[in-house]
């Protein structure tokens, strides 16, 4: 058991060492919909079980730390007036979870976790979207090619051979940006919205 979870934080650590300022506001946002995920069932009682006050106030604090994070992070010089809408909606996803500690009750945390999952898929989104753009003008770019592939369910190409004058970096995976819920909680890094 300890193995597994020496391992779950090693791969976790080099995820987010490795990750790019957009997988990382994908990450970060995970954490955050976890966290108000485990706050509801905590809250909840489900399966005849008491509520579990404590568990839910950790997990409530934790997503009250991703916001936090999210505001701090935020770029609002490079993202203009979306960075302040952005802002004043961090400000009242974070005012939801002070009152819902302190209300003890699950509505705002879940109002709060569909917010973080729309954020998350509208960011995912526009990142596939850029992906394919950059695709469309770069068609000979095959390593792109392979990651739209498999981003839609399709078998990849097989590469072709090239000689070492050919040889270019990969372009950026798609299915990099689609973050799988985090196992373990990560170290915070600092990034930036859009810059």
């Amino acid at each position: 058991m300890m193995n597994n979870n020496n391992a779950q934080f090693t791969y976790q650590a080099t995820r987010i060492s490795t990750a790019t300022k957009e997988q990382l506001l994908l990450i970060t946002y995970d954490i955050g919909i976890k966290a108000c995920r485990t706050a509801e069932i905590a809250l909840s009682g489900k399966n005849g079980k008491s509520p579990d006050y404590d568990l839910a106030n950790k997990e409530i604090i934790r997503a009250q730390e991703v916001i936090r994070e999210l505001m701090v992070t935020l770029n609002k010089d490079k993202a203009g007036e979306m960075g302040d809408k952005l802002m004043q909606l961090y400000e009242y996803m974070y005012q939801q979870l002070v009152d819902a500690n302190m209300k003890k009750e699950t509505e705002n945390i879940k109002a709060v976790r569909e917010m973080l999952e729309e954020l998350k898929a509208t960011w995912e989104n526009a990142l596939v979207q850029l992906l394919q753009d950059y695709q469309a003008a770069h068609p000979e770019d095959k390593d792109l090619q392979n990651a739209m592939n498999e981003i839609e369910g399709k078998k990849p190409e097989q590469p072709a051979a090239s000689s070492p004058a050919q040889a270019r970096p990969a372009a950026p995976s798609a299915a990099a940006y689609k973050t799988p819920a985090p196992q373990a909680q990560p170290q915070k890094r600092s990034f930036t919205l859009a810059g």
